[in-house]
């Protein structure tokens, strides 16, 4: 396997904990591997990224670490703590192009697509002012008590990120989490470590105190387990797959009964009716599905079209669906990227095997050029294949009709997942029976994933999670409520 050669700034690549970088106590590493041309990467003078893999002991001295740094920071007030995020916010701006190259070399999402680095840095600047909104209540209805509630921070908390979007899920985590005055231990993905190391760099540079923010990189075995199941660690938030958010909520009620919050995976349904405007629901859903090459939880990966207009929208969905530039994801020009690696290539050729074999494809297939899969489109697939029932993760839609409203609810609800669910149609009274009727987390009308909104409430209904994040929500995962009960005597 050979190298691919970037710019000569280097980066870290071993473990952040308590201020310091420091190697994996096992001197085990893993190397980056950049999905197009399956080299690993290069870093300047240094040979590549090989990056330092966490195990049990180092999760213990992370968490060790941040026990040791909560009280000073939780008792720090907010203000002192808004000023460490507002700096990290202008750092991550700074650090745009930077941080666009290393979040394309770890998974092949095409740079022109990379907006992270603002946006995480709006959850940064958000939070140093929310922190504030941790409000408690109080009561006189008891006679001889003052009933009050406090909403305090938790203490350790444990944050693991999935690959995909990896600096957005780090600042909607670490941002709340640090406000409200907890202190973090962080696990990247394995497959995508470098942004997480590099912002690292950037917590050391805007000052945080020591031990107040840890960052590991490693696998979910034994890394991931490890905080999942560590007594110190008191609330956990999770973003994957929902096989995985299994494990972690059963090691977490094994261990401390930890808090814990889950975003976790989708079968997203879309639902045209005949009086939908065709071309914006056909540019929209076409999106949805190929965006980063349908590596996203809430790609909507399942189409229901009424039957009186589906000729016309499957060609209007055709035609864009097809068309895209595949090719270097370093390439401006590119809007196509590879699956990430081997693993989710193979799986998602599983599939087109599975669609093949249930449904008729019309559009697309592996594209047979490193991990590439061509934006594919199958039809007349039976509800209970595996490809309506399972996440695909890749650029594969399955569109099949309905004749009425009653059908397309009852299509679009048979999932065990509920992430996110979308409806065109001109018919108000129609839109909100749906927005009722489907469920999901968030239900979009006349649009669809990714649309979303900031102060939205972003999360899943049944295996696709529990809780929600969003700038409104996400502060109260990282607080825990307290009663205080003052007994007054009598005049």
């Amino acid at each position: 396997m050979g190298s691919v050669a970037q710019d000569s700034e280097s980066i870290e690549t071993r473990l952040f904990i308590n201020g310091e970088f420091r190697p994996s106590t096992s001197n085990k590493t893993f190397p980056v591997v950049y999905p197009y041309t399956k080299e690993v990467v290069a870093q300047g003078p240094i040979p590549q990224y090989i990056v330092h893999e966490a195990n049990e002991q180092d999760v213990d001295n992370a968490v060790t670490a941040a026990n040791a740094a909560f009280p000073s920071w939780r008792d720090l007030g907010i203000d002192q703590r808004a000023g460490y995020l507002r700096k990290l916010a202008d750092l991550l701006v700074e650090s745009h192009a930077k941080l666009a190259q290393l979040e394309t070399l770890c998974t092949g999402r095409p740079i022109s697509q990379f907006f992270d680095a603002s946006f995480s840095a709006d959850q940064f600047r958000y939070f140093a002012e929310g922190g504030w909104n941790a409000q408690g209540t109080a009561s006189l209805s008891t006679p001889g008590l003052l009933s009050m509630t406090l909403k305090q921070p938790y203490g350790v908390a444990g944050l693991i990120i999935p690959w995909n979007f990896s600096l957005i899920a780090f600042a909607m985590k670490m941002a709340p989490a640090l406000a409200a005055g907890n202190t973090v231990v962080l696990k990247s993905s394995e497959k995508a470590p470098l942004t997480s190391l590099y912002v690292a760099k950037l917590i050391a540079k805007a000052g945080f105190p020591p031990g107040v923010v840890n960052i590991l990189s490693g696998f979910g075995n034994p890394a991931g387990s490890a905080i999942a199941s560590h007594m110190l660690v008191r609330c956990l938030s999770f973003t994957g797959s929902s096989l995985t958010g299994q494990r972690v909520q059963t090691a977490a009620a094994k261990s401390n009964m930890k808090h814990v919050h889950l975003e976790l995976g989708g079968k997203s349904p879309a639902v045209i009716f005949e009086d939908a405007d065709l071309e914006s629901a056909a540019a929209q859903t076409q999106f949805s599905v190929q965006f980063n090459s349908g590596q996203v939880c809430v790609a909507n990966s399942r189409i229901y079209v009424q039957e009186s207009v589906a000729d016309r929208f499957l060609q209007l969905f055709r035609e864009k669906f097809a068309a895209v530039q595949i090719g270097d994801p370093l390439d401006p020009a590119t809007t196509h990227g590879p699956q990430i690696d081997a693993i989710q290539y193979n799986r998602v050729k599983e599939y087109l095997a599975i669609g093949a074999k249930d449904g008729t494809r019309t559009v697309g297939d592996d594209a047979e050029n490193g991990f590439f899969v061509r934006p594919t489109v199958f039809e007349r697939v039976p509800e209970d294949s595996r490809l309506m029932r399972e996440e695909i993760f890749g650029p594969v839609v399955a569109i099949n009709t309905f004749s009425t409203e009653a059908e397309a609810i009852e299509k679009a609800n048979n999932s065990d997942f509920g992430l996110y669910a979308s409806v065109f149609t001109k018919d108000v009274d129609r839109a909100v029976r749906l927005a009722k009727a489907l469920e999901a987390g968030t239900v979009g009308v006349n649009c669809t994933s990714p649309t979303n909104a900031k102060d939205g409430a972003i999360g899943g209904l049944k295996m696709s999670g529990s809780g929600r994040e969003g700038l409104l929500y996400s502060l109260d995962n990282f607080l825990e409520v307290k009663t205080v009960l003052i007994k007054t005597a009598p005049a």
